[in-house]
């Protein structure tokens, strides 16, 4: 199936979850949710902004190499 353009989709109903852990104490942090079958993931500093979207199986490979230490490189913990 072909994932939706973010832009054509309705967000009003999405329950966002953001993460209690945040850098700095800035509110720097993304936010979670989910529409039918896919997963949502955007900025909660921009929260009318389009979300990217992916499926299940895509949010598991990313949350599994970050667990995986992976991308610790990026935020500057390795």
């Amino acid at each position: 199936m072909k994932k939706p353009d973010p832009s054509t989709l309705d967000l009003s109903d999405v329950d966002w979850q953001v993460s209690t852990f945040e850098s700095g104490g800035g509110g720097n942090c993304i936010r979670f949710g989910r529409k039918g079958e896919w997963i949502l993931i955007s900025d909660s500093h921009n929260p009318d902004g389009p979300p990217l979207v992916f499926t299940k199986k895509e949010l598991e490979a990313a949350i599994l190499g970050a667990k995986d230490g992976q991308f610790d490189h990026l935020a500057g913990l390795g």
